[in-house]
């Protein structure tokens, strides 16, 4: 802030006839109210924050914020478009079908006489039904008995196929599916097993069976952080609460593999953590600054994040506005060319000569931000400033994205989670979480079957077997 010699609007011979003490008096109160102006408008900005110009979620916007109108709305009807390609759903073969039930005319509708035949090309029609589920319980009677000639007394062992409490490896993943994929409250989940399966699962059984599941889980999510350890990676984290106290929950992402940790910290050691200290890949992520200890080149910053920074220079008004949308400008050009590389109309290879320009042009707006008079603008120009390498490091590695939508997406499903039930109770509670929350993220990042993944994975810890994997390949040093 300026200093201020005198009071605008008056004379300099009457102010340097005003005593000092005067003098100082409106000076102090100048530079108050120039600093409550301030912060007054950050208080203003804080109030104009939406899902457009912050990282808050649409659902945050309330009801008087305009509603957000889908990419493509242009005047056409809601719905499917005029030569859009239908899906109908397709009829099993006869082999798949369980039943056939022929409807046959009996009769001629002219004449009345008798009819007898097939129709080789019969009209079909198929309806699927879902069966009533019935338990299978299964009782294990262990005998002991009795030798008269020695006196001993032998009993037997339990068979090595018998589950440690009292449901099977299917039971256990269909809780654990309910938990991670259907994300419902541990009454919900005995309600869910208790309708379709007709088993009764006290709601104070739950934690017992999730438990189980978690250890089921253990070795495998061990391989899927080691997997990560070794690609390029997205890193984001969120609150969490664990015996309620502060936590957080961690997750780094590759486009087929997720891990997720719950965490005491949110700085660099959880990174660290979630990484390895000898990670030497690459990570895309927000500008926390749990981040800093990477070398820029090696570390992706979100454009969607910048969007929404340069959507808020765009509402501050004066030359913040027109800095702002120079930058909306380029940053839509960068990712018109971005679609084309996505699509394959745009080598990777000539990617970098067609971001040039963008990136000579963003970085002299930036340049620009940092010597503007308005200090927000300012700190949000110089603080970009100083990782600007980070900007780009899409447009030189392959295998990383220019946006952090990979584990924003992914993060949906645990936010959800905490807020319904405010976190987790325990560090068991906290393991089975992150266990859970990283076999369904990943299962669904390559399509396979969760619940048979899970009853498979169930079984074999049961038996003590080779467990299934979730890795796609063997991860390349």
């Amino acid at each position: 802030m300026n200093e201020v010699q005198f009071p605008s609007g008056i004379p300099a011979a009457e102010w340097a006839a005003t005593p000092e003490s005067v003098q100082q008096l409106v000076l102090t109160l100048l530079q108050m109210n120039e600093e409550l102006r301030e912060r007054i408008g950050k208080l203003e900005e804080r109030l104009k924050q939406n899902s457009h110009n912050s990282s808050q979620p649409p659902s945050a916007d309330g009801p008087s914020k305009p509603v957000r109108l889908p990419k493509a709305a242009s005047g056409r009807r809601r719905g499917g478009q005029p030569g859009h390609e239908g899906h109908t759903r397709l009829l099993k073969a006869s082999e798949e079908v369980d039943s056939i039930v022929d409807v046959r005319p009996t009769s001629c509708s002219g004449c009345g006489a008798l009819l007898l035949g097939d129709d080789p090309c019969a009209e079909r029609r198929q309806v699927t039904e879902v069966p009533r589920v019935a338990p299978e319980i299964t009782e294990y009677r262990r005998h002991s008995l009795w030798r008269l000639a020695c006196g001993a007394v032998t009993t037997a062992a339990w068979p090595a196929a018998m589950p440690s409490g009292s449901f099977g490896p299917q039971v256990q993943a269909v809780v654990g599916y309910l938990s991670g994929r259907m994300s419902l409250s541990q009454r919900d989940i005995a309600e869910g097993i208790a309708a379709p399966y007709h088993v009764e699962l006290a709601v104070g059984s739950i934690p017992a069976v999730q438990a189980a599941v978690s250890e089921a889980l253990a070795n495998l999510v061990t391989a899927v952080q080691q997997y990560v350890r070794q690609s390029a990676v997205n890193v984001d984290e969120t609150g969490w609460q664990q015996e309620n106290k502060r936590a957080w929950l961690w997750l780094a992402a590759t486009p087929l593999v997720a891990i997720f940790l719950v965490m005491k910290t949110r700085g660099a050691q959880g990174v660290h953590s979630l990484l390895g200290d000898t990670f030497n890949g690459t990570v895309g992520s927000d500008r926390w600054s749990a981040d800093n200890w990477l070398d820029p080149k090696r570390r992706q910053l979100c454009w969607a994040h910048l969007i929404r920074d340069f959507q808020k220079l765009v509402e501050r008004g004066d030359e913040s506005t027109r800095i702002g949308q120079a930058l909306l400008t380029q940053a839509k050009e960068l990712f018109r060319l971005w679609q084309r590389v996505c699509d394959g109309t745009l080598p990777h290879t000539a990617f970098a000569a067609e971001v040039d320009p963008i990136r000579t042009k963003v970085h002299q707006l930036l340049l620009a931000g940092t010597e503007l008079k308005q200090a927000q603008t300012h700190q949000t120009c110089r603080n970009l400033f100083k990782v600007e390498d980070a900007l780009w490091t899409f447009v030189t590695v392959a295998d990383i994205e220019p946006t952090n939508n990979l584990v924003e997406r992914s993060l949906r499903r645990a936010v959800l989670w905490r807020k319904r039930s405010f976190g987790t109770q325990s560090t068991t509670g906290s393991l089975f979480v992150a266990r859970i929350l990283t076999t369904v993220t990943t299962l669904r990042m390559q399509q396979r079957d969760i619940l048979d993944f899970l009853t498979e994975a169930c079984a074999a810890a049961t038996l003590q077997q080779n467990q299934p994997s979730f890795l796609p390949f063997a991860p390349t040093t």
